[in-house]
């Protein structure tokens, strides 16, 4: 048995003026508390280009409860509608670290990188990490950064060509199927550099996804492992076995998956890796009304003792009139995981819209 029990902590639920409540990190503060930084949408739309920005919620006892949100990064700052999709990791010298996207016009986007030495009530000046070159529309999920025990810091990126030349009625467009590129940072999030490897669907001409909103993790041996979700119904794989530096062609993995983010991460108490997705694809008469669920459901958990053989998969949530999606773990001891993930239903508008963050007690 993987979970002896849950319960949930708290829901960021969609209101007036406040139509999403999406995707997000945790992070232990010094202090004590956990923050969970996440995407708060304001005004009418909940549309992914629609006026976001990263606000946080706070708990002081443990995960057992989360406060009322705060904002830590405004897109007027940037002079756009939109910042999210955020990541939190521990820095080597004690600092705290803040990724996230920016979303620029024209279908181009920025992924930035932030230093707190205050416990994220300050930040030093952005550092960008892509684009490095020729601009495109970048995706990096929340919960994202991968910090190796060497102190390298890895982002696995999603690059979408953005056309140049926008069609006769002014509109820009992009290219859905996606190639995977990596980004390092080997001084602490200061200064960063893309990978030459650069992956792509090894049979694209069959797909509309290409490998989208890649995950990596560092398996017990230091082979680095990633993951890509595809509209191929299975999550799909590629190894380095040098860092980084070079990558197998990527291939379907053990776990089926409609098009919809999978994440896996390793608890630093037991060693032990846990994976979160959908395992159910998507199939004719499944999904209902629009994008409500987009087939994200039930949404599973599974263990593992190196991070590539793993456990079976047990349901976390199962409702079908939900969709459960893009998932953040923080892990506060050996036994207990907090588990935020987007649990939107109809009331909500689509699935996209509600976060709730879940207590685990793991076996």
């Amino acid at each position: 048995m993987i979970v002896r029990g849950s319960q949930i902590v708290c829901e960021l639920a969609p209101g007036e003026g406040n139509p999403r409540n999406s995707e997000g990190s945790f992070l232990g503060l010094r202090d004590g508390r956990i923050v969970f930084a996440y995407s708060r949408y304001h005004g009418m739309s909940a549309g992914d280009h629609a006026s976001c920005d990263i606000c946080a919620v706070y708990s002081e006892d443990g995960g057992e409860s989360f406060g009322k949100p705060r904002t830590l990064v405004r897109a007027a700052e940037y002079g756009v509608e939109n910042v999210m999709s955020a990541s939190l990791v521990r820095l080597v010298n004690g600092d705290a670290g803040l990724m996230y996207l920016i979303k620029r016009p024209g279908l181009t986007s920025d992924v930035v990188f932030r230093r707190s030495s205050d416990e994220l009530e300050s930040f030093d000046s952005e550092t960008v990490i892509a684009p490095q070159g020729y601009p495109g529309y970048f995706v990096v999920n929340n919960d994202r950064i991968l910090r190796r025990p060497n102190g390298e810091l890895v982002v696995p990126a999603a690059k979408h060509p953005s056309s140049i030349w926008p069609d006769a009625d002014g509109t820009v467009r992009y290219d859905s199927r996606a190639a995977c590129c990596f980004f390092v940072s080997r001084d602490d999030g200061r200064t960063w550099t893309q990978g030459r490897a650069v992956l792509n669907l090894p049979h694209g001409a069959y797909s509309s996804s290409g490998l989208q909103e890649p995950g990596v993790i560092e398996l017990a041996n230091g082979v680095l492992y990633a993951y890509f979700r595809t509209d191929l119904m299975w999550q799909y794989e590629s190894v380095s076995l040098d860092g980084g530096e070079h990558w197998f062609a990527p291939q379907p993995s053990r776990f089926s998956s409609p098009c919809s983010p999978m994440l896996i991460k390793r608890n630093g108490f037991s060693g032990k890796y846990y994976a979160v997705w959908n395992p159910v694809p998507e199939y004719p008469g499944r999904l209902e009304g629009p994008w409500i669920t987009a087939g994200r459901t039930p949404l599973v958990i599974a263990e593992s003792g190196d991070g590539y053989t793993f456990s079976p998969s047990e349901v976390v949530e199962g409702d079908e009139d939900h969709g459960y999606c893009y998932p953040a773990m923080y892990f506060t001891d050996e036994h207990t995981m907090l588990l935020a993930y987007c649990s939107g239903g109809a009331e909500d508008g689509n699935c996209l819209c509600r976060t709730t963050i879940r207590k685990v007690r793991l076996g």
